[in-house]
């Protein structure tokens, strides 16, 4: 029979330290495989909005980015396999990276007009701001 116990949400320290140890997980990646997104720096300048996505590993072709109802997906996935035989022994890789982010783009975001670049690991999107009817705010006196 099973017991309960009550939690605070922190693990024991022996569990910190097994998981440390398990080199299965820790060295492989496989204790958070399922769970990469890679890093992304957001630039907002006068004219344009600019997303720098840290992606090694891939090829443009890998790539894949969608607009649809205010939200932009950027999807990647790659797949490589390895083969090796030595004397009696023989190895085997499969390595697969895949990603996927969604943000939600501002309302002066011209979608028409994204433009998507991938060199040395970094993908940048590039998005224009709609020029707005609005002008600066200013201040009325009231006489």
């Amino acid at each position: 029979m099973s017991t309960l116990i009550k939690s605070n949400g922190t693990s024991p320290h022996g569990a910190r330290m097994e998981d440390f140890w398990n080199t299965d997980k820790v060295f492989t990646g496989a204790a958070h495989a399922d769970q990469w997104f890679p890093p992304v720096n957001i630039r907002d300048s006068k004219k344009t909005y600019e997303l720098e996505i840290a992606a090694p590993g891939f090829e443009k072709e890998d790539f894949k980015i969608t607009t649809e109802n205010g939200l932009m997906t950027i999807i990647a996935e790659t797949s490589d396999e390895k083969s090796e035989v030595n004397g009696n022994y023989a190895r085997q890789e499969f390595s697969r990276a895949a990603f996927s982010r969604t943000f939600t783009l501002p309302d002066n975001v011209v979608e028409d007009n994204i433009k998507a670049h991938y060199k040395n690991g970094l993908l940048t999107v590039a998005m224009d701001k709609a020029f707005s009817c609005f002008s600066a705010k200013k201040e009325i006196v009231v006489e």
